[in-house]
């Protein structure tokens, strides 16, 4: 099990700029009143970000000149390491999605689409990017980003000793906590209670 208390952000930077992605600001606030299931969920999700560091930082050639064969991972490591690859290459667009209102954070830790309005739509570069995006453009990274969420909370309860298949709920709460914290004013967003409003 894994007790730390670092932020996600610097190990996940670290290895978007290795991948030559970006990433959306991401802010985990560290509170005293943090629950013990949130801190082993954060903990195992730090982990699965240096796992997914370690898999891009990994040479291609030994200091002795020597061509190193790539570590063998296991399909659900590689599942996990493509799923924060998808959430990080589709996070600014999430961020605009969530900015038009779009798309809101739901209760259980996924994106829920919400009517694409054009008219709310501000500036013109913006304006742009809302003309240019089809609705069939704008359901697929929908899709992509929460099929990618789905493969992460799994991948937590498998890699934690202390969580089983039951825990699945309580690990989608703690991660709609974290994408509500983390989403900017003006977000739609879905409280316990169920009811939507926006930040």
């Amino acid at each position: 099990m894994h007790n730390k208390r670092s932020n996600i952000l610097p190990v996940l930077t670290l290895a978007l700029c290795i991948s030559g992605c970006t990433l959306a600001k991401v802010d985990v606030n560290v509170v005293s009143e943090r629950t013990s299931l949130e801190n082993q969920v954060l903990g195992t999700y730090n982990s699965l970000s240096e796992d997914m560091l370690l898999v891009a930082s990994v040479r291609g050639v030994s200091p002795t000149g020597k061509i190193d064969a790539p570590p063998r991972h296991t399909p659900e490591q590689a599942d996990a390491t493509r799923a924060m690859e998808t959430i990080a290459f589709h996070a600014d667009d999430i961020e605009i999605f969530k900015r038009f209102g779009w798309v809101g954070e739901n209760q259980e830790g996924l994106l829920t689409p919400f009517t694409r309005e054009t008219t709310k739509v501000a500036s013109e570069e913006l304006k742009s990017f809302a003309a240019n995006y089809s609705d069939a453009e704008f359901q697929q990274v929908v899709k992509e980003v929460n099929q990618a969420r789905e493969v992460l909370m799994m991948r937590v309860v498998q890699t934690n000793e202390n969580f089983t298949a039951k825990d699945l709920p309580a690990i989608r709460k703690v991660f709609a906590k974290i994408n509500r914290q983390n989403s900017a004013p003006g977000s739609k967003v879905q409280e316990v209670d169920g009811k939507w409003q926006t930040l």
